[in-house]
């Protein structure tokens, strides 16, 4: 892979009018936390039941 060649510091950053709030050094982005993860409701589970006796009933069968 050609590289360009280095041509010194990079220019400064600058504000965007409008724009979020510049991020802290370090490894993680602030954030707010969101809300937690709302239980799967029962038919999700009678869904994958059936789906998994079809699967098994495929898989004896064929």
């Amino acid at each position: 892979m050609d590289e360009r060649p280095h041509d010194g510091p990079l220019p400064g950053a600058y504000p965007v009018p409008g724009g979020s709030l510049p991020l802290v050094d370090g490894d993680r982005v602030p954030w707010r936390p969101g809300p937690g993860r709302r239980p799967l409701p029962w038919r999700r589970y009678v869904y994958g039941g059936v789906i998994a006796l079809v699967v098994l009933l495929l898989v004896l069968l064929g």
